[in-house]
């Protein structure tokens, strides 16, 4: 059986190769296995992402946060995440979402 590294790269080489849906099974059988693996809620963010599922999305990219609290690009790629989500519903809370998770991670840094 794959560990959860291997499966998390299977993961990324279907992403690259753009066989989203394959890409979210694997990553969700990696959560699924493993709800702290935050490099595969990361990888979910985006690929729920592109595929227009933005509430699915941000719940990964939220996990991220939580997952890696002090880490200013977890901040950085939610407002990511958010801006992506009002580029694809056009829904205005999300650019505010998206401006207060930036900064977060400004805040972040310069306590660092």
């Amino acid at each position: 059986m794959p560990s959860l590294h291997e499966l998390y790269d299977e993961a990324n080489q279907l992403k690259d190769e753009g066989r989203n849906d394959e890409a979210i099974a694997k990553l969700q059988d990696i959560v699924g296995q493993d709800a702290t693996y935050a490099l595969a809620h990361a990888a979910l963010a985006v690929v729920l992402g592109k595929v227009g599922r933005h509430e699915d999305a941000i719940r990964h990219a939220k996990q991220v946060c939580q997952l890696e609290p002090q880490d200013p690009f977890s901040y950085t790629a939610l407002s990511i995440t958010y801006q992506r989500a009002f580029a694809g519903t056009k829904q205005p809370d999300y650019i505010q979402l998206a401006e207060q998770a930036m900064a977060q991670s400004h805040m972040i840094r310069t306590a660092h």
